[in-house]
This record gives structure tokens, sequence and C-alpha cells, in this order.
């Protein structure tokens, strides 16, 4: 795989829904069953994006901003990336080269296209 591994970023908001599921939950599972290396969700104490509206947990409602992050190879991130185009509330998508340095996972990322 080498250099072709890239990190894969997609923005949302907590509040954001794909028919019944959370479209976080509803990324992560489409992640796992195209058989991607891996997913984390990480959800922001604040933020905002183009429309300028805080993203941030209220006390009667739950609306913070939230990321996906997915490492594996450019070719089978761009495929995903095509497969959300039915998906609601998905705000930025980006896509940036990364260097695999160690950890526990790195074989799970280095063989995941075998």
């Amino acid at each position: 795989m080498g250099n072709s591994v890239k990190l894969l970023r997609i923005y949302t908001d907590e509040s954001a829904y794909m028919g019944d599921r959370k479209v976080f939950e509803y990324v992560a599972s489409l992640a796992r069953e195209q058989k991607l290396a891996g997913v984390t969700v990480l959800e922001a104490l604040i933020g905002f994006g183009r429309s300028a509206h805080f993203h941030r947990r209220h006390v009667l409602e739950s609306d913070r901003a939230v990321v996906i992050e997915i490492v594996d190879e450019d070719a089978k991130l761009r495929a995903f990336v095509a497969a959300l185009d039915e998906v609601p509330d998905i705000g930025l998508v980006t896509l940036e080269a990364v260097e695999i340095l160690g950890g526990k996972a790195q074989q799970a990322v280095l063989n995941s296209d075998e």
C-alpha cells in the first residue's frame, strides 16, 4: 500500500440522520461493510462551518460537530466517498496523504486490501 495511504475526514453533526440512524453511525457501518481498515468518530466540543451556526451540546439537545476519520488506500476511500452521495447532512469531505509510522493497527491498514 505504501504511498497510497490516505486519511479521509467527513464532517457532519450529531443531529444529522439517514433514515432512522444517525449519519455518523450509518457512515461507520458502511465503512465496516466495505471492509475499510478502520473508522474513528470524533465529537467536537464546538464547531461551525459554512452556515456559521455553532454546533455544541445544549442542555436539551445534542448538536455537536462530528468528524469521521478513516485511514486506508486512496482508491478504496474515493470509492467509499462516491457511495455517500445519497447521505444527507454531510458537510466537508477531505482527503490527505498520511505516513504510517507504527502502532498496533499498522499491519491491519497496510494489509487491508488482502
